[in-house]
């Protein structure tokens, strides 16, 4: 569950944020975050499927005064699904399953806002 990972460099991300509705906590979604990711990994975390990893963040409130430009004001809460592909069509795919889909429909009922974004990799580095 919290295993190192390793993000090949010609592979797309994933951004998802999803903002819960009010009165409802992660823990009330949790479970069904889970089923989601699980349907991933195990119906494309194959080699033909596609999927190379994932992460759940939540937000913590902090904002980097250093590496922000703009007034930014607070932040709602919310939380990142971030999930690493080595397509975009082969995400797409995924996101089509019938067995996903019900797992997303259930998460929208507590979700009052949610997007997900697709970026290709430019560059990456360790020291």
């Amino acid at each position: 569950m919290y295993e190192t990972i390793q993000i090949p460099s010609d592979c797309v991300m994933l951004f998802n944020v999803v903002k819960l509705k009010e009165n409802i906590d992660i823990s009330d979604v949790e479970l069904t975050i889970g089923e989601m990711c699980n349907v991933v990994k195990e119906s494309y975390g194959n080699p033909n499927g596609g999927f190379i990893a994932g992460q759940v963040f939540k937000y913590s409130g902090f904002i980097s005064k250093e590496g922000s430009l703009g007034d930014n004001g607070p932040e709602e809460d919310h939380h990142v699904i971030l999930t690493y592909w080595k397509t975009f069509e082969q995400h797409e795919k995924s996101h089509a399953n019938n067995i996903f889909k019900e797992k997303f429909d259930n998460l929208i009922e507590y979700t009052k806002e949610a997007k997900e974004l697709g970026y290709e990799m430019l560059w990456q580095g360790q020291p």
